[in-house]
């Protein structure tokens, strides 16, 4: 990590489609959506009452975005860490901006859900392909460490920032 850069966790769920695409260079990128809704308990009425809700796009690059595609979809329970950014852009002439987390981390939250893990061996080269079948059949995604994903973090621009 970056001096100041902004890492958060946020847990949530998904709430768009996981959208995967590649960039001109051919590189891997995933994108979602995800809501956090805060929960409280009221001690005056003794229930549980919705509080503050934060909506934010993720981005994930490369091998991570594999085994995105391959594992998550809309309406699942989420733990997302990464860089937290805004980014600015125009709408007819409009300014906007859009809260964004440029993830090194994506998971199941097994405080919601269960899930089963496959760890898989991955090849050694960029173009490995985004997912294997198993001898049982299964599609298990393929896997990087946090050093290989670190080596492969493309540079963002950042509206009033600077590249990273």
């Amino acid at each position: 990590m970056d001096m100041n850069e902004t890492e958060v966790t946020v847990v949530g769920n998904v709430i768009s489609d996981v959208k995967s695409r590649r960039t001109g260079e051919g590189v891997r990128v995933v994108n979602f959506r995800v809501a956090s809704n805060e929960r409280r308990f009221d001690k005056t009425t003794g229930e549980w009452v919705d509080g503050d809700r934060l909506f934010v796009s993720v981005t994930c690059w490369r091998k991570l975005a594999n085994g995105v595609a391959a594992s998550l979809s809309k309406g699942d329970p989420v733990v997302v860490t990464g860089r937290l950014y805004t980014r600015g852009y125009e709408v007819e002439g409009q300014k906007r901006s859009v809260t964004e987390i440029e993830a090194n981390a994506v998971g199941p939250d097994l405080s919601r859900c269960s899930a089963e893990l496959t760890r898989v061996r991955r090849s050694a080269t960029e173009d490995a392909p985004a997912a294997v079948t198993s001898e049982d059949g299964t599609v298990v995604p393929t896997q990087s460490t946090g050093n290989e994903m670190e080596r492969e973090r493309p540079s963002l621009e950042v509206v009033g920032g600077t590249q990273s």
